[in-house]
């Protein structure tokens, strides 16, 4: 049993979960399947965690409410300029065909909205988009750049979550580092603080030559069935 969980345990490490010796012990003792024939070298880490997480979740059918994604676009920097020395910039956010953006702040490339934005959260899991705008009065607005972002590893956060049954205090779950599913300027953490999983992300915006994005999410779960 040592040797098992020191090998997953290493195997997390490698694929950036905050997870400990004693936590992989702790889901372990939970469930009563073998795991030795999960741990091949053919087995991916994420198989492995879905494999831990089955005895506690039903399948998920498509279009399956997964939670409320509370999404607060806190500030922008080093905005691109698109009026004559500034710009106006506002934030449009889109889930699916969900679709929110942020008031308009006149004359500012370092804008602070802080605004949170609410988007119901569905099976299969998107990709959380933004673009930023120039507000214009009498032609269309600028475009400012775009960005993207994997809602993924928030809701397999929030899954790990409930098999450690994590409720208070604050605990680290895994991080996330920038690659092709999203658009991070660096390496993001996500956390259970006091029962709620959440994220702060810095976002690059793309097609411009300069402007960053911040954001802090919290998924809000749909509560089981009979359960409060």
């Amino acid at each position: 049993m040592f040797t098992i969980v020191n090998l997953l345990f290493e195997s997390l490490q490698r694929a950036s979960y905050y997870w400990s010796p004693t936590l992989v012990s702790a889901v372990f003792l939970t469930q009563n399947c073998p795991v030795e024939v999960f741990l091949t070298q053919n087995c991916p880490v994420e198989a492995l965690l879905v494999f831990l997480l089955r005895p506690h979740h039903k399948k998920l059918e498509m279009g399956e409410r997964l939670g409320q994604l509370k999404v607060t676009v806190v500030q922008g920097k080093r905005l691109v300029i698109r009026d004559f020395k500034s710009s106006d910039p506002y934030v449009v956010v889109k889930l699916g065909s969900q679709v929110a953006k942020t008031k308009v702040i006149n004359s500012c490339l370092n804008p602070v909205w802080n605004e949170e934005l609410c988007f119901s959260l569905t099976e299969p899991v998107g990709v959380l988009n933004l673009e930023v705008f120039d507000k214009d009065r009498f032609k269309s607005d600028d475009r400012m750049g775009h960005a993207h972002f994997s809602l993924q590893p928030l809701v397999s956060a929030a899954r790990l979550r409930k098999v450690l049954k994590v409720s208070s205090g604050e605990t680290m779950l895994r991080k996330v580092v920038p690659d092709s599913e999203n658009c991070l300027v660096g390496e993001s953490s996500i956390a259970c603080i006091d029962g709620e999983v959440v994220q702060e992300v810095w976002l690059r915006l793309c097609g411009v030559e300069s402007g960053e994005i911040q954001l802090k999410m919290k998924l809000i779960e749909t509560p089981v069935a009979g359960k409060r």
